[in-house]
């Protein structure tokens, strides 16, 4: 009775874990947004150091970091967002062929998924980089699916 009890466990354990590993990849609603294009996704990382840099600078002038931390990490940011800035002009330069296979992919891309919403803000036209209720610039309120 008890060994059956313990076999019973542990094939529901092993269940549990196993099942993750197994399920499809077809990613649910509260997922973020994949962006089509390399370029979009490149835009949308850069905006994610900017803000990051702004909150750096916001936390320090508060007194929460240190003046060394400080200095390392916004380095860090910079560095990051010049590798980002280096690889956006890496991509602009791509030549026709290039460009076409690019505009092809994300055709094929957007049509195996569902539409993305649109997250910019109605108000001031700012581009939100991931999915929001309010604008992040103006505060006014983004129009969504409900």
């Amino acid at each position: 009775m008890l060994l059956g009890i313990a076999i019973l466990i542990t094939a529901g354990l092993a269940f549990l874990v196993v099942m993750p590993l197994l399920a499809a990849e077809g990613g649910s609603e509260r997922a973020l947004p994949i962006d089509v294009t390399p370029q979009a996704d490149l835009k949308r990382r850069r905006a994610v150091i900017y803000e990051n840099i702004q909150d750096l600078d916001f936390e320090h002038k508060a007194g929460k970091i240190s003046g060394e931390d400080y200095q390392a990490m916004r380095q860090h940011y910079l560095s990051e967002a010049a590798q980002l800035m280096l690889a956006s002009e890496e991509s602009e330069a791509m030549n026709d062929r290039d460009a076409y296979i690019e505009r092809e992919v994300a055709a094929c891309r957007a049509r195996s998924r569902p539409p993305q919403e649109s997250y910019v803000c109605p108000k001031c036209g700012y581009e939100n980089a991931v999915p929001v209720k309010f604008c992040g610039e103006c505060g006014a309120r983004i129009a969504g699916k409900k």
